[in-house]
């Protein structure tokens, strides 16, 4: 029987085409998350406290995994799309919240709301007022459409300056102000009255408050919705509720804003797991109010330490406290070694030497700061020496 023959063309070789970067993207820098999952993963035996990217410290609602097993165990439909524009759980957020059911836009984390309203409102060299120092990914989202970012810092970036944010819309007309409220990391947070007063006085400016930790405060702005037109509320499930790993978030608007927002939205980016487990959580608010009061209680403990150790600390209305080190970078090394994972804010503007902590139960409180206290007593031992300088 004869061989079969495979006849090969000679190659070709072409040259690589050139593909160039839009020009708003050149100018930008990746985003710098910087994960600690790789570490702890690697050292299973010592345990860790995840306190960087203020998640939740315990696992969502059981009622959560439930519902989720109970999909895969009876329906399995993981190969179809999930439910369009997320109107299973758009429709419970609507009776949570008392909005009608155009108001509601689910996405794939708050991130992904915060994406679209800079891709469907922002043109090259708009105006957009950032209060800061604040979350910095929405930056790369704006600078991303070719938009002009105009920061503006208080004089005390832990206190709220309504007269100088009324100066600066005035002055730069912005497209978009973006307000994180709470404010992360400094936990600024401005009432719905004093929110108001900045929509009325810049009606041409559409506000993006972002609420990721609004639960903890007790406190929103929804209620202005229907009251200003030119205000987007967007929310989360990542940080109180416990779902980071879910990724569902949402926005709140007009009617004729969530229209807007729909025309570059993808209706099915928020898989079915998601979904599930949104609706799961939002109906358990017993477990969500046990878990805010654990960090209330944590947020007094932490307090009541920092005045006897004689650590500067501020406070927030959310799910984080930050204080301030002499030698901060030195502390978050040292707190890494322990398993303890926080963030060191020290390279932001007007942050020198704090670090965030995010805050968890009373008992991972109580651990943590067991942990740190021994660790200033490395600190203080060696600052004689220097070796807490290297």
């Amino acid at each position: 029987m004869p061989k079969s023959r495979l006849s090969v063309a000679p190659a070709v070789i072409k040259p690589t085409p050139e593909f160039r970067l839009a020009e708003p993207i050149q100018a930008i820098s990746p985003y710098q998350a910087v994960s600690s999952l790789d570490e702890i993963q690697a050292r299973p035996g010592l345990p860790a406290y995840k306190l960087d990217w203020n998640e939740s410290t315990v696992p969502p609602s059981p009622k959560v995994a439930e519902a989720i097993r109970a999909f895969l165990d009876q329906a399995q439909h993981l190969n179809w799309y999930p439910v369009l524009n997320s109107a299973n759980l758009a429709a419970r957020l609507e009776a949570f919240y008392g909005v009608g059911r155009d108001r509601v836009l689910v996405t794939n984390g708050s991130d992904d709301a915060l994406s679209t309203i800079c891709t469907t409102y922002l043109n090259p060299e708009d105006p957009v007022l950032v209060i800061s120092p604040t979350y910095q990914h929405f930056l790369v989202f704006a600078q991303s459409r070719g938009a002009q970012i105009i920061h503006h810092y208080a004089p005390d970036p832990f206190d709220k300056d309504i007269p100088g944010v009324l100066d600066a819309l005035a002055r730069a007309q912005p497209r978009l102000c973006y307000l994180v409220n709470p404010n992360n990391p400094t936990g600024v947070h401005y009432t719905p009255s004093e929110v108001a007063r900045l929509l009325a006085a810049a009606p041409s400016t559409l506000f993006i408050v972002d609420e990721a930790y609004s639960e903890f405060a007790g406190i929103t702005a929804i209620g202005l919705v229907e009251a200003y037109r030119n205000i987007i509320v967007t929310r989360t499930f990542s940080k109180a509720y416990g779902l980071a790993g879910l990724r569902v978030g949402y926005a709140l608007a007009r009617a004729e804003i969530i229209e807007d927002l729909k025309r570059v939205f993808n209706p099915k980016s928020v898989n079915v797991l998601a979904q599930l487990g949104a609706i799961a959580a939002l109906d358990d608010q017993v477990h969500l109010r046990w878990f805010l009061d654990e960090v209330e209680r944590s947020k007094r403990h932490i307090a009541a330490w920092c005045e006897v150790e004689g650590v500067p600390c501020q406070l927030t209305p959310a799910n984080y406290v930050m204080l301030r080190f002499e030698q901060a970078p030195w502390v978050v090394r040292r707190l890494r070694e322990e398993g303890i994972y926080v963030r060191d804010r020290s390279q932001m503007e007007q942050l020198q030497g704090y670090v965030r902590f995010s805050v968890g139960t009373l008992e991972q409180t109580k651990a943590v700061l067991l942990r740190l206290s021994a660790i200033l007593r490395d600190f203080a031992a060696l600052n004689h020496t220097g070796a807490a300088r290297q």
